[in-house]
């Protein structure tokens, strides 16, 4: 059984993100609110998320637009600057996501002692970043070089922001990359963040990975989250905890509630 069911104490978790404002030398970095900044504003959503209940959180730089497939050193940095700063305050088990760059995703988790990372670690895509070609082998090597076997592996099999030029379909680039590359959980997503997947997509993945981790990635809805539940390992939600449901908003303390009430209610 993957190591993703023994991180938490409950079935079906929920990993809230806690999408840290940009980094410094972003285009959209706020050089006046400076990294001071980038601290207060993930406390106060740190705060927001575990006040609500959440399994656990994942840090990620989903602000730093336009994104690139390898990270300059000072973001990576910065993350673990901000992470090391709050981390006497995080209670809940957490994971990090350095987009798109799994070996920087890896160390981050080593450097502040995340328990997961997510990424997109197989296949072959068209993106709005150029072509993508990410390595497994070389992040599940990395993670060992940096003595962290223990770091669970999130794999995103259906990227966002790209199209794959592997033409097999989804369920069978699922089970291919299981038995290839040996992540500990896989992930399904919309087309991009904040979009549902398709439920037709969750339930093909499950289907041929009974034994395996699958998660719904992106766009899952206070509407939705029960009958995702139903099909689903668990759920990464971001947007629909946010203030307005808007990615690139705080989060708002009483979605948050709301949202793990009726998670509580679906898991019984």
């Amino acid at each position: 059984m993957s190591k993703f069911f023994n991180l938490f104490p409950t079935a079906k978790p929920i990993i809230a993100m806690v999408h840290l404002n940009p980094m410094p030398g972003t285009p959209l970095y706020d050089a006046e609110a400076g990294i001071e900044g980038i601290v207060e504003a993930a406390r106060r959503d740190l705060k927001a998320l575990q006040d609500a209940d959440v399994d656990a959180v994942m840090f990620g730089n989903e602000n730093d637009r336009p994104y690139e497939l390898k990270v300059d050193i000072a973001t990576t940095a910065t993350m673990a600057y901000v992470i090391g700063r709050l981390r006497g305050e995080i209670q809940k088990p957490f994971g990090v996501n350095v987009l798109w760059d799994p070996k920087s995703s890896v160390a981050l988790a080593a450097a502040t002692g995340a328990s997961f990372i997510r990424e997109i670690l197989t296949g072959t895509y068209a993106s709005d970043m150029g072509p993508w070609t990410p390595n497994a082998g070389e992040a599940m090597r990395y993670r060992n070089r940096l003595n962290r076997p223990d770091l669970v592996m999130l794999d995103n099999v259906s990227a966002e922001f790209a199209d794959s030029l592997d033409r097999r379909p989804l369920p069978d680039r699922a089970r291919s990359a299981v038995f290839s590359s040996i992540p500990d959980a896989v992930l399904v997503s919309g087309t991009i963040t904040g979009e549902a997947a398709s439920t037709s997509d969750l339930e093909a993945v499950k289907r041929v990975l009974p034994n395996t981790a699958v998660l719904a990635n992106t766009g899952v809805r206070h509407a939705t989250v029960a009958d995702i539940l139903k099909i689903a390992d668990g759920c990464i939600v971001g947007s629909s905890l946010k203030v307005d449901g808007n990615t690139w908003n705080p989060v708002d303390p009483e979605r948050a509630k709301e949202f793990m009430a009726i998670v509580k209610k679906a898991r019984g």
